[in-house]
């Protein structure tokens, strides 16, 4: 057995999921279709293949434990200089999600790792892309909000061909597997291209 790139995320629901990714692609981003839209809770992190039944029981006791929270989004903010990252804000469920993250990372678990940078929750929607389509998305999306429930979160594989794909999802509560977050319809004017 080799090894395998995994990451753990909260699924960003439709229809906004796919409207930031669309957003994403049109500013540029050549990683925009590979990346189903986000909320990181383990970043790309290698591991060995003979591990994924530990890795999938740990997650599962992680969920089991876990509450569905509100998740809204809010804006935009960026990275840079730091980092050349321009993402959409999280203005409600912060504190649930840096919760999250650090029960995948357990120092006692599997999926123990220390992180680049502080845990800072958030969506990109452009990353590594000309200056000029950074601003751009730094701007459009500065009035974009969106909110829903987080019922759950995922286990993601990234393939040879670059792409994220899910791996199993995970629902709170240990109340199977996680189905479809409900999203709370927005202004629509803030759903617009």
């Amino acid at each position: 057995m080799g090894t395998v790139t995994l990451g753990v995320s909260i699924a960003v629901p439709e229809p906004y999921g796919s409207l930031l990714q669309e957003r994403r692609a049109g500013f540029g981003d050549p990683a925009a279709h590979g990346i189903p839209t986000h909320v990181t809770l383990l970043p790309p992190t290698e591991v060995d293949e003979s591990d994924l039944p530990a890795i999938e029981a740990h997650l599962a006791e992680v969920a089991a434990a876990g509450q569905a929270f509100p998740l809204r989004l809010s804006g935009t903010g960026t990275f840079r200089p730091l980092s050349p990252v321009v993402y959409v804000t999280i203005a409600e469920g912060v504190a649930d999600c840096s919760e999250l993250q650090e029960r995948v990372r357990d120092a006692s678990g599997p999926l123990a790792r220390e992180l680049q940078f502080p845990y800072h929750p958030h969506v990109t929607v452009a990353h590594g892309i000309a200056e000029e389509a950074m601003d751009r998305a730094y701007e459009e999306l500065a009035e974009y909000e969106a909110a829903w429930t987080c019922v759950g979160f995922a286990l993601y594989e990234q393939g040879p061909d670059g792409v994220w794909r899910t791996l199993r999802e995970y629902a709170f509560g240990g109340g199977g597997p996680a189905v479809p977050a409900q999203a709370r319809p927005a202004d629509e004017s803030t759903l617009q291209p």
